[in-house]
């Protein structure tokens, strides 16, 4: 995008959010960010964690259905 990378536009972008709507109001807005990119975080893995758990149960159910068939 015109020569620029991902840095430079958000310094830009950080430069046009003091001007609008304050330094105060910027940095709250960037710690409700890092909050919520802490809690989508902890979510992600609670899931992965949860998904793990359901494999293995499975992995446990196809195991004693094989040794049942033999």
């Amino acid at each position: 995008m015109f020569g620029l990378g991902i840095p430079e536009v958000l310094i830009i972008l950080v430069v046009f959010g003091v001007f609008m709507f304050g330094s105060e109001k910027v940095s709250d807005f960037a710690r409700t960010l890092g909050r919520f990119s802490g809690e989508f975080k902890k979510g992600k893995l609670e899931i992965e964690d949860e998904i793990r758990k359901v494999e293995e149960e499975v992995k446990g159910v196809r195991a004693a259905v094989e040794s049942k068939k033999k």
